[in-house]
């Protein structure tokens, strides 16, 4: 059994240790990670548990486990008792008997969170309605790799600010000092309370949020232009409204002429061409 931390979401983390986690993907990435700094958990079992659907998600994390002398098991909710009414609570009991970490991709952080307290085993979040903490980090990374620095970053989300990758992203950016802009639709702003929990973690880490609909203040000398896609995973039936209203706020080449020179733009995809 391994123990150790949950990773559900990246406000139960410091600044430091999400710097270290930061690095030591870029460390694993350039081939700089010892086996020795390992070897604990060298043939441990992970369960990777998914509700939703997932092409980067899974592969990745199946691959990472193949490289860390891990043994993934993939399943997927539809194939398990779940579908017959069993609890959550008891699935998670005897998930723990079988394997030594759990990763679960869910359509609700409620079932994360449920999972964390009825299971020994850490839980990973690999997706839910509220957050998406190893997209970030890896957003991060990337960040890092492309400036050198993290410093004095300036990041804008695009569009539906109050989505699961825009919470993420904006929890990190607070913890590491940074200032990140959501730019977006009043009715898509993300609400009064995680709000207010940011403003809360700013004052000691210096970071700074900005909430705007002006494309232009939200835009304006950023050297990060992000965005997503504006219909997700399960808002299919509000298409047609969010493809109006989003239309205002798509990243196109007049919206970035307002970005620092040197900006780069992300996505964390799939990609809906056109929007």
């Amino acid at each position: 059994m391994i123990y150790g931390k949950d990773f559900l979401t990246l406000f139960d983390f410091s600044t430091e240790e999400i710097e270290y986690l930061i690095d030591l993907s870029i460390r694993f990435k350039e081939n700089k990670v010892s086996l020795s700094e390992v070897k604990n958990i060298h043939g441990k079992i992970v369960g990777l548990f998914f509700e939703k659907p997932s092409t980067r998600t899974r592969l990745s994390l199946e691959v990472a486990c193949h490289q860390l002398g891990l043994n993934p098991i993939y399943v997927s909710a539809t194939t398990t008792q779940l579908v017959r009414g069993e609890p959550i609570e008891d699935f998670a009991r005897v998930v723990d008997r079988y394997v030594d970490v759990i990763v679960a991709r869910v359509y609700s952080h409620k079932t994360l969170e449920v999972m964390a307290k009825y299971a020994k085993a850490p839980v990973i979040n690999a997706l839910s309605d509220l957050y998406h903490p190893l997209q970030a980090i890896a957003d991060f990374m990337t960040i890092k790799e492309k400036f050198n620095k993290l410093e004095n970053i300036k990041i804008c989300f695009v569009g539906d600010t109050d989505n699961n990758v825009a919470h993420s992203l904006v929890i990190g950016a607070i913890k590491l000092g940074l200032e990140i802009r959501l730019l977006g639709p009043k009715q898509y702003w993300p609400d009064k309370v995680f709000l207010e929990k940011l403003e809360e973690v700013s004052k000691n880490t210096g970071g700074k949020i900005v909430v705007t609909d002006d494309p232009n203040a939200g835009v304006r000398d950023v050297d990060v232009v992000y965005t997503d896609v504006w219909v997700s995973m399960g808002q299919e039936r509000e298409r047609e409204e969010r493809l109006k209203i989003f239309r205002r706020y798509q990243v196109t080449k007049k919206l970035t002429t307002r970005a620092s020179p040197e900006y780069i733009y992300m996505h964390c995809l799939p990609r809906h061409r056109g929007e």
